[in-house]
């Protein structure tokens, strides 16, 4: 049952989130850290007020303050009323006035906080006294009664200390979290790869392999570029926005002027709707862009593994258009996507800006003083650069959902073989290989194999012929469960493989392919892949049974056994892999070999040296081989001739020769090729 967009989309998002749990611990200290963050930016717009109502204080009242003074004292003097002892207690009393209610607040703040923490500080009633190890006095107010320049420079030193860990904590938070989201993706590759490695041979033959290097590579790039700069985003910027509202209303309160935020209630509604349509758009286009570059990376793929005959037909212009085709289109459609992106920005300050600029008017005309106005703009700028970046988010997390939407969906596909859980392990191989029955096919519509009855004893040699397509590479695949049969049975020593456990049953098999198969790694370690533990000693070994040793240390390779094989073996001839790839057989010694006529494409001599180590690889095995030269299989104990998936001959070479049937004609065809027979040159005579 199919499930709708909506639902797969909070089905990959959930999904993602599960893959954090390991990593819970970084992702509650960078969590931590955005609440401090938050608590840091909360200190510091309660002290922003107060610095700013400092400064306004003494630019705007020092002047009148002195003149107010003077006119006191000449009062004072004036006043016949008064002693000389009264006036002289008058003018000290106007010099050295009681401390003002804004500076009383701070110090009984500084009070209690001392005594709640048993800090080393008296608190006076003009100043403040330090009395640890040195004494220390530094006045609050000044002969006017304002703020001392010694204590503002305190809370400018508090001031930069909130600031200074508000950035620490935000270091904390990006780091952990970043950490959290990069390691989350690179499990994500994990995962994709391993999969990918377990499904079963008939899922590659259906797909495309530059699709599946897409899905491992721009999927999982792009979670990781949302991903690991979201969630520090995500987990700090609601607290920066949560504290900077909290602030607002506070002083809202203190001032008792609600206007800014009706304001930013009335703008933030404007600024989050273009968010919520254009982010639906982007991730619908998003998810197009991501099957155009797979679509780049196949073509890309396709081309650079088949050169040679894109070299050798001169089809060089012809693929560069193709592929600027392909890369067009997906120039557009991110193209499409960067339109919507770049539009929120915009949208969001054109808003930003004109509630700013709306409530400045307001204060303008209400005659609001600077610290008022202070109180209220200064988080409300401070909120805008964590809202600006919640706007990032959504387009960064639709871009990482419709990247989770193709990965996930991948990740669901299953078609690996699967093991019955009663699986057992082959510890040896006695009897024989029996087919019973057996029918396949890759698709419903077309049958491969049909009713095939087949017996493999122990020490035998059984090589199948027939026409492309008759179903010989089949059969071998079934023995080795690369695939399962349809109906029927495929037997070892009468276990049915289904029911062997499948590590087990390949460690007995042993492949050589007609193109032998190297990793670009050095000679010693594709001889000695999948044999974990092997010496060099053995890997030399196994090479001199397969006639590799000589070519590897003649010179022509200048490491050696390190030398490094390149892409597809690149390095070596055909005839070279060929030997490599037969050295690999014997050092994991199977008693199960597989056999794709590895000869087939070679030259006479270098043919003559692959078949010498096939012949020892042979030697006291099993062998099952696929021939295409007749002339290889002329000593197997059997042959089976197979035509459109069923077996129409069997026997020794010389039984089918006599037989006269198809492996007769197929003998003929290659051994007599370009040789008349006697009876066509007495007709031409």
């Amino acid at each position: 049952m199919s499930r709708k967009p909506e639902e797969f989309k909070k089905q990959s998002f959930f999904r993602l989130l599960k893959y954090t749990k390991p990593y819970k611990g970084r992702l509650i200290i960078g969590i931590l850290a955005g609440f401090l963050v938050g608590g840091s930016i909360f200190g510091v717009l309660m002290m922003a007020p107060q610095l700013v109502s400092a400064i306004e204080d003494r630019t705007t009242t020092s002047d009148k303050a002195v003149e107010e003074s003077q006119e006191k004292v000449l009062e004072v003097i004036d006043d016949a009323n008064l002693s000389k002892q009264q006036k002289t207690a008058a003018i000290h009393k106007i010099y050295n006035p009681e401390t003002s209610e804004k500076v009383s607040k701070e110090l009984k703040k500084i009070k209690k906080y001392a005594e709640q923490y048993k800090l080393p500080i008296t608190v006076n009633k003009h100043s403040i006294t330090w009395d640890k190890g040195f004494e220390l006095t530094i006045p609050v107010e000044d002969e006017l009664g304002k703020m001392s320049w010694q204590f503002f420079t305190i809370y400018v030193i508090v001031f930069v200390f909130a600031w200074a860990m508000k950035n620490l904590f935000t270091y904390v938070n990006r780091y952990y979290t970043r950490w959290v989201g990069t390691r989350v993706v690179a499990d994500l590759r994990n995962e994709i790869f391993q999969k990918l490695i377990g499904q079963s041979l008939k899922f590659y033959g259906q797909i495309d392999v530059g699709q599946l290097i897409s899905r491992c590579t721009n999927e999982t790039s792009a979670i990781e570029s949302a991903v690991a700069n979201t969630i520090a985003d995500a987990t700090r910027c609601p607290l920066e926005i949560l504290a900077c509202g909290i602030s607002i209303f506070i002083f809202c309160r203190e001032f008792n002027d609600y206007s800014l935020p009706i304001i930013l209630f009335i703008g933030l509604p404007l600024s989050i709707l273009p968010i919520i349509i254009i982010s639906r758009r982007i991730r619908k286009i998003y998810k197009k862009s991501f099957a155009k570059i797979a679509d780049v990376v196949s073509r890309m793929h396709e081309v650079f593994t088949g050169i040679l005959i894109v070299k050798s037909y001169n089809t060089e212009e012809k693929e560069n258009i193709r592929f600027k085709r392909e890369n067009r289109k997906y120039f557009r459609t991110v193209v499409g996507a960067l339109k919507m992106e770049l539009l929120m920005a915009p949208l969001m300050e054109v808003v930003a800006v004109a509630a700013s600029l709306a409530f400045f008017i307001y204060s303008y005309s209400q005659g609001v003083t600077l610290t008022q106005i202070s109180g209220l703009l200064f988080p409300a700028f401070l909120a805008y650069q964590p809202i600006k970046k919640i706007a990032k988010i959504s387009t960064y997390l639709q871009r990482s959902m419709a990247a989770a939407d193709r990965y996930f969906n991948m990740i669901d596909i299953d078609t690996a073989i699967k093991e019955s859980p009663n699986a057992r392990p082959l510890k040896s191989f006695e009897n024989e290989i029996v087919f019973n029955d057996v029918t396949f096919s890759y698709e419903p519509s077309r049958k491969i194999l049909d009713d095939i009855d087949l017996k493999i004893p122990k020490g035998h040699v059984v090589a199948v012929v027939g026409e492309t397509g008759s179903g010989k590479t089949t059969i071998a695949s079934l023995i080795a469960r690369f695939y399962d049969v349809d109906s029927g049975s495929v037997t070892i020593d009468k276990h049915d493989v289904r029911e062997i456990q499948t590590k087990s049953l390949r460690e007995h098999i042993g492949i050589v392919t007609q193109d032998a198969i190297l990793f670009n790694d050095t000679i010693a370690n594709n001889i000695a892949y999948g044999c974990p533990g092997v010496t060099r000693e053995q890997v030399i070994e196994a090479a001199k049974q397969a006639n590799a040793h000589d070519f590897i240390v003649g010179g022509r390779h200048k490491d050696g056994y390190d030398s490094i094989v390149g892409d597809k073996g690149r390095n070596l001839s055909g005839g070279e892999k060929q030997r490599v790839a037969i050295a690999r057989a014997i050092l994991k010694n199977p008693p199960i070999l597989i056999l794709d006529e590895a000869t087939s494409a070679l030259d006479t001599v270098t043919e003559r040296l692959v078949q010498e180590a096939l012949n020892r690889v042979m030697s006291n095995r099993t062998v099952f081989a696929i021939a295409h030269r007749l002339s290889t299989i002329k000593h197997a104990d059997q042959i089976i001739v197979l035509d459109k998936g069923k077996i129409i001959e069997r026997g020794t070479h010389d039984e089918l020769l006599k037989h006269g049937g198809r492996y007769k004609i197929l003998h003929d065809h290659q051994f007599d090729m370009g040789q008349p027979r006697k009876d066509d040159e007495a007709e031409e005579a």
